[in-house]
């Protein structure tokens, strides 16, 4: 069976102390179902687009999302085709495994994500028949070597079994995910789309694990930011140590990156003493929720404040503050021109 090899450096220790704390944060948050649906759905189409943006697609962030809300756009077929699976794949990451992972269900899901795309049909779906190498478009030079085609489904059926082991259970699911990412990688079972489906086998592991069983976080944002670096460091793992250390400390800082952003964004929109015992979350209209997100930047606001936010008149804001404060999500502080509202 196959065995990574890395070690446990204070970066890494550090970083996944970081991303215990604030994916705890986000997770427990009062959300109502308004703001579960937007955070997933901001994540899958930034997913969409970033992660196959690092292997070349065209698309802009603000094109994927049209194609997301089912809007025409002007772009080749590929491009658009390449998104479309990609968002497909991502919207049902939860019927694409039974518990585990299965070759079927990466022979399935690279299926999907290269359907309609690739040069030779035959080729979606199926490990490759003929040796490919990886190299670089532009000059021409080899950058990697993968394993040859006959020890493919060997090398396949070693990964799924540890993914799949006691061993890999007991690691943290981000580790778990990122030695997974690589070694799939490095194995290179497809003619085309390995970045792409290593991605998804990644953000597959954590969805099993329990880790972003909401969907909320995009992981591909901090490779696209910076496609040299992630390129360098998949590359800078040594082929016959198989260290997997440093990529390690690439792949959890991104992690990290990724819910520390979605964290900023939940501590605006909310507030765990929105969240009550009797009444659970408490909605709130798009304008409220502004309110809330304007007092936790600056802890506090007035009626003035209010009024210069929506350009509504002195009695529209006061309903507006009326309504939050019968449903006890603000409170009042201080008197006469210097009242102010709070978080209750």
């Amino acid at each position: 069976m196959f065995k990574p090899k890395f070690r446990y450096t204070d970066k890494i220790v550090g970083d996944l102390t970081q991303i215990a704390a604030a994916r705890e944060l986000v997770l427990n948050s009062p959300f109502i179902p308004k703001w579960e649906v937007s955070l997933r759905r901001e994540a899958i189409i930034r997913s969409a687009h970033s992660s196959t943006a690092i292997e070349g697609n065209r698309l802009s962030l603000e094109q994927v999302s049209d194609l997301a809300h089912g809007r025409e756009i002007m772009a080749t077929r590929k491009d658009k085709q390449e998104v479309l699976n990609y968002l497909k794949v991502l919207e049902n990451i939860n019927k694409l495994a039974d518990g585990k992972i299965y070759e079927k269900n990466l022979l399935h899901i690279h299926k999907l994500l290269t359907w309609n795309t690739l040069e030779n049909p035959s080729d979606c779906g199926v490990y490759r028949t003929r040796y490919v190498v990886v190299g670089n478009r532009l000059t021409g030079e080899i950058i990697f070597r993968p394993p040859s085609n006959e020890a493919v489904p060997e090398l396949m059926k070693r990964l799924i079994a540890w993914a799949n082991s006691p061993d890999a259970q007991a690691l943290d699911p981000v580790i778990e995910a990122g030695i997974a990412h690589y070694e799939f990688v490095r194995i290179h079972p497809f003619v085309d789309g390995n970045g792409r489906t290593a991605r998804v086998l990644a953000t597959l592991i954590l969805y099993l694990r329990g880790f972003d069983a909401k969907q909320f976080f995009c992981l591909d944002d901090y490779y696209d930011s910076d496609r040299p670096a992630y390129y360098r460091v998949l590359q800078c793992v040594d082929q016959k140590t198989l260290d997997l250390t440093k990529w390690l400390e690439y792949f959890v800082e991104g992690v990290k990156m990724s819910i520390a952003s979605v964290k900023e964004r939940v501590i605006r929109l909310s507030s765990e003493r929105l969240r009550t015992t009797k009444k659970g979350q408490i909605a709130l209209t798009e304008r409220q929720m502004r309110i809330v997100e304007f007092i936790n930047q600056n802890g506090q606001i007035t009626n003035r404040d209010i009024r210069s936010l929506f350009n509504i008149s002195n009695r529209a804001a006061l309903d507006e503050i009326m309504k939050l404060l019968t449903m006890k999500a603000i409170k009042k502080t201080g008197k006469g021109r210097s009242l102010r509202y709070e978080i209750a």
